[in-house]
């Protein structure tokens, strides 16, 4: 048989896991494409599209005595020949205090999406949503959701 220690040591990591995803699963985040308002292929080469997006997120539970503010930032990721991961920020947000991390914004990508060359006709891409802690004292740390199964058309329009 086991100890006490042993016993109590088991409950205890086993109390601490469900803890850890139960907060892990906390965060009800959602971001979508409604629209891609144009697709087209600039003059000296480079493609760029217009997106509207549909952000829902509640990222009060990240909010605690020590947080300062949480930067938010979403942009898809996609793959070319020439880099493993490409990034662009479609949408960002400094939200200060715990009463505005829960919001809903309908919106067309705030900064351009744009991939230096023409990489993305029929492209496959994830949707990310990033956040960073900024703590009053301490430590900053990041997280990221992943959406995937989006897909950029075939053809400029």
């Amino acid at each position: 048989m086991h100890s006490f220690g042993y016993r109590a040591n088991a409950l205890l990591t086993f109390a601490v896991t469900i803890l850890a995803f139960m907060c892990a699963i906390c965060h009800s985040l959602i971001t979508s494409i409604l629209n891609i308002n144009w697709f087209q292929k600039q003059p000296h080469g480079n493609d760029e599209v217009s997106l509207t997006l549909n952000i829902t997120a509640d990222l009060q539970s990240l909010f605690t005595w020590n947080t300062k503010q949480v930067f938010a930032f979403v942009a898809p990721e996609y793959k070319t020949s020439k880099n493993s991961l490409n990034q662009v920020s479609l949408w960002d947000a400094i939200i200060p205090e715990k009463e505005h991390a829960k919001f809903w914004i309908q919106i067309s990508n705030k900064y351009r999406f744009i991939d230096q060359g023409h990489n993305l006709r029929g492209k496959d891409f994830n949707l990310t949503l990033h956040w960073h802690v900024m703590p009053k004292t301490g430590k900053m740390f990041a997280d990221k959701i992943v959406m995937s199964g989006y897909r950029l058309p075939d053809a400029y329009r």
